[in-house]
């Protein structure tokens, strides 16, 4: 299977090649823009970000392989300017849980409240989070991407992109009101596993 930098390669001489990348990482692209500013958004931006990508070809740094940063990165920047639908979006989900937490005090629907009380607390402190760290939290925990590809994206050194995750973490525990991980647990509450960066 070619590689993305292949890919991209073969696309500035034949043209139609770019669509094998927009095959192969649309949905990414949609799924993490769906996630951040809605469905509705998500269309525009996945087709934007394959639009610019197709427009700045010449730039892309073909000795890397992986071209998912580069296109995340991209669509970030286009989600900056769709940030009032993710605050929308985000402002629906506190609202929703908090409707859903005085709906209904039956047993059978106790846990599916509990949830969405704790996504709506959630979506509130990524509503409250400072942009540039709920960006770089977002790209970790929705698009995957490791602490390099992150510094690929957003076009800054690995350093930074650790101090953003981490002061992205705090503010989270300290809204959510969660006790620190003991050694043996991630931030997740579950046994720690290795960086996807070591």
């Amino acid at each position: 299977m070619s590689t993305d930098s292949e890919i991209i390669r073969r696309s500035r001489d034949s043209p139609a090649v770019f669509g094998e990348l927009y095959d192969r990482h649309a949905s990414a692209i949609y799924r993490y823009a769906a996630r951040r500013a809605g469905e509705f958004a998500a269309d525009d931006v996945t087709s934007e970000t394959f639009l610019v990508a197709w427009e700045h070809l010449e730039r892309y740094d073909t000795s890397r392989d992986d071209a998912r940063p580069w296109l995340f990165g991209i669509a970030t920047n286009l989600l900056r300017q769709h940030h009032r639908a993710e605050a929308n979006v985000l402002k629906a989900a506190a609202r929703s849980a908090e409707r859903e937490k005085t709906a209904d005090d039956s047993d059978r629907i106790v846990a599916e409240v509990d949830a969405k009380v704790a996504t709506g607390r959630v979506a509130q402190a990524l509503r409250d989070m400072a942009a540039i760290d709920r960006e770089t939290l977002l790209l970790y925990a929705w698009a995957d991407l490791t602490y390099e590809g992150i510094a690929q994206a957003m076009g800054v050194p690995i350093g930074t992109v650790r101090s953003r995750l981490n002061r992205a973490r705090q503010t989270l525990r300290a809204q959510l009101n969660l006790e620190r991980p003991t050694e043996t647990e991630n931030h997740y509450g579950r046994p720690s596993a290795a960086p996807r960066d070591a």
